[in-house]
């Protein structure tokens, strides 16, 4: 089986899924021993050709170099063009950044900001890990949204800290409606327009009956098999008993054997 990142819907608590895993639910995993075997193989994410490294977010160098999912702007929305009819793949871009955006702050250790296309919520923030979160703007597309985060960043981070994410380090004395509506007063007037009067905090529960105490990062080009009881899902790691953690996204592409 190829990895590619988990899928989940929003429940108490989240529900995972995966491709690679279609007859057996994730949660359901939670509690026996899994094992893991790195064939030694790659496959891009984009052309699906064997490849042999990966470069970005599982790509071939070709992919990494041309394909719109590896643009500059996934990682800096501020830098899309999409909106002007500019990109690698206007019609791509078209479809998944000239398309309502929102701007949010999610609420672990800290608060952070993050952009995501709308139809992405609440993927994205699971994704991240976020324990709360709230839509802070709304926008036409992702340069707006970019925009407004790069407003932002100069109150909150952009960036998430898996460690403390992971050993459930939550700040819950955190006001995001406060942090919301105190920020947007030193908001820039021209991007006022985009705030939203929404203020519907999501709170997020993950599938974990143990978290760890301290980080054990799995690598599989480093030790390319591995077993564990698996105590919980987060974000997107599967969390192991003595401390181990594994980041599935990280090991998009990867060739493996799982059994359990």
């Amino acid at each position: 089986m190829i990895l590619n990142k988990m899928l989940s819907s929003l429940s108490n608590p989240v529900i995972y899924e995966a491709d690679w895993f279609e007859e057996t639910p994730l949660n359901s995993l939670i509690g026996k021993e899994l094992k893991i075997r790195f064939n030694g193989i790659y496959f891009c994410q984009v052309c699906k050709k064997q490849s042999k490294k990966l470069f970005g977010e599982a790509f071939c160098y070709s992919c990494f170099s041309s394909s719109a999912q590896a643009s500059p702007c996934i990682l800096k929305p501020e830098l899309c063009q999409a909106h002007l009819g500019i990109g690698r793949d206007i019609d791509w871009e078209e479809k998944n950044h000239n398309q309502p955006h929102v701007v949010y702050l999610a609420g672990t250790d800290t608060v952070k900001v993050g952009v995501t296309r709308k139809t992405q919520i609440p993927t994205r923030w699971i994704d991240q890990g976020a324990s709360s979160v709230i839509v802070f703007a709304e926008t036409t597309n992702r340069y707006e949204a970019g925009i407004i985060e790069v407003a932002l960043k100069e109150f909150y981070t952009d960036k998430t800290n898996y460690k403390k994410m992971l050993l459930n380090d939550i700040d819950t004395a955190i006001d995001l409606i406060e942090e919301k509506w105190s920020t947007a007063e030193d908001l820039p007037s021209d991007l006022c327009q985009f705030m939203s009067d929404n203020d519907e905090i999501t709170q997020i529960n993950y599938p974990v009956v143990k978290f760890p105490n301290s980080i054990q990062m799995l690598n599989l080009e480093k030790q390319n098999q591995f077993s564990g009881i698996l105590t919980g899902i987060k974000g997107q790691y599967l969390i192991f008993d003595n401390d181990f953690v594994f980041n599935v996204r990280r090991h998009s592409g990867f060739e493996v054997d799982i059994n359990f």
